[in-house]
């Protein structure tokens, strides 16, 4: 929907902000590409905490004396909170201006991570982790509706390039960072180390951060907001619960029945209302985003991506620790070039995009990830790991030249007054496309192992022959991605904005 200016500002920040909506010019480039700078570097600190944890949930176990099932939702809290939140941003983006976002983003992650350093208890611990994921999921949407509202067509591929840095590498480099300060300290000081960089980036954001968005009294339906909340919270909550190894000790597999039959129903119930809604111009996501092939089959394939990605991050770790017996510093720097040949690709797959369009490089993008997951279901117990090193690497390369092409060309094909929610859409997906990989990987492993051990089979063997089935299940999907790729083209663009 089209959102008209608010006539009456609450404050002289809010009317100066408000003064900033027309079309950026020369002139103003400068701001936006300070604007679009500053959203980069605080996105890519709220994104690094998704993961940095990974690799500090056994240390945190045992100080709060708590089992691995009270420990597992530190990381389900999480992503159960972004997949709640996000799908709301797309109206409040349309409501409040780039400031008073950032502001809120930042404030709320920096509370978080104040809590969670400090937390006297494992409850505690885990209501930070809920403060820290609602600033989270302001920060993606946010920063991927400014960059449409503000870069010109031409030149999103470049810029996307920047973002992609954003959600590879910070995810990527998570478990190295945090395998480098758990070898010296206490995991308390992995929140001691991003508070500073957060606190810093929300006072430079609140002092330079200026609207470039249009903003109008869009009014909230709270029933879509409810919907939302039992929909996509359940299905996170249910996919969560199918890696789980303590079912028996939880009431079986109702709990994870019941998530998946309610939030579907919910989910159900929140698409019928949006398409209600939407007639009207008030829906709280508007599903018209999919209108547009090529955002719909960009989204599938990113959601592969996704999955491919986390459930990667999850289990390369529990193969270097459980079978490999490496040290978690060593399986930090193991994983830290991947993540590192992401970065230093991204600007240039942006670069490329600009010039050559979608199709050229989601195609060997998606080979090359299709090939990484063959490699890696090949694992064993003698398995070296400079093969898991290779193997990571060529899914770095792949999934650099996916995810650039695949969010310019994605919400490239949105018509403009649909950006916010698109950008939504975008990072529910990629939540629950995260837990679904990590979900997916986690139980085939579980499937696969369990039996094994109980017919006499070392932990160690049975471990990795179960994370072998699970690549092996990721690469079969896989080749539906290689497929997909060849469908995406490159959107026509029209209109003029500023390029960073």
């Amino acid at each position: 929907m089209t959102a008209q200016p608010a006539a009456v500002p609450s404050d002289d920040t809010t009317q100066r902000d408000a003064l900033h909506t027309e079309p950026a010019t020369d002139g103003a480039s400068q701001r936006d590409s300070r604007v679009l700078w500053l959203l980069l570097v605080a996105t890519f600190v709220v994104i690094l905490n998704e993961t940095i944890m990974s690799v500090a949930i056994t240390d945190i176990m045992r100080d709060f004396h708590v089992d691995a099932r009270a420990g597992q939702w530190l990381t389900t809290a999480f992503m159960l909170t972004l997949a709640v939140v996000i799908p709301i941003t797309g109206i409040l983006l349309q409501r409040f201006s780039t400031r008073a976002m950032f502001i809120a983003a930042m404030t709320l992650f920096s509370t978080g991570t104040l809590i969670a350093a400090t937390a006297p208890v494992f409850g505690v611990l885990l209501a930070a982790r809920v403060v820290q994921a609602s600033g989270t999921a302001i920060m993606m949407p946010l920063l991927m509706t400014t960059i449409m509202t503000v870069v010109a067509p031409a030149k999103r591929g470049r810029t996307m390039g920047n973002v992609s840095i954003v959600i590879s590498v910070a995810p990527a480099i998570g478990p190295t960072i945090a395998g480098v300060i758990l070898s010296a300290l206490a995991w308390r000081w992995i929140f001691w180390f991003v508070l500073p960089i957060a606190v810093a980036m929300l006072l430079v954001g609140a002092w330079r951060v200026r609207n470039v968005s249009a903003t109008g009294q869009v009014p909230i339906d709270v029933l879509s907001v409810v919907l939302s909340v039992f929909g996509f919270g359940g299905v996170v909550y249910g996919l969560s619960r199918i890696g789980a190894t303590d079912q028996a000790a939880s009431g079986g597999a109702m709990p994870m029945i019941a998530a998946f039959v309610f939030g579907g129903l919910a989910l159900i119930a929140f698409v019928l209302r949006q398409l209600f809604l939407q007639k009207r111009d008030r829906a709280l996501l508007d599903l018209r985003t999919f209108g547009s092939s090529i955002f719909s089959v960009a989204i599938v394939l990113m959601a592969v991506s996704m999955a491919a990605l986390l459930g990667t991050v999850i289990l390369l770790p529990i193969f270097m620790q459980q079978v490999l017996g490496l040290d978690p510093l060593y399986i930090g720097l193991l994983l830290l070039p991947g993540g590192l040949i992401m970065g230093l690709l991204a600007p240039l797959v942006g670069r490329l995009y600009d010039r050559f369009g979608t199709r050229p490089l989601l195609v060997p993008g998606a080979v090359l990830m299709s090939a990484a997951l063959w490699m890696l279901a090949l694992v064993g117990a003698h398995t070296s790991p400079w093969y898991l090193l290779a193997a990571h690497i060529v899914l770095s390369v792949g999934l650099a030249f996916l995810f650039t092409p695949l969010f310019t060309a994605g919400l490239g094909a949105v018509p403009e007054r649909f950006y916010s929610h698109g950008s939504a859409i975008i990072g529910t997906i990629q939540q629950v496309a995260g837990a679904a990989g990590t979900a997916l990987f986690v139980a085939v492993m579980s499937v696969r192992s369990t039996p094994l051990t109980s017919t006499g089979a070392s932990m160690t063997d049975a471990t990795a022959s179960g994370i072998g089935l699970a690549f092996l299940v990721g690469a079969a999907i896989s080749l539906g991605a290689v497929v997909a790729a060849f469908f995406v083209r490159t959107p026509a663009t029209a209109g003029d904005a500023v390029a960073l």
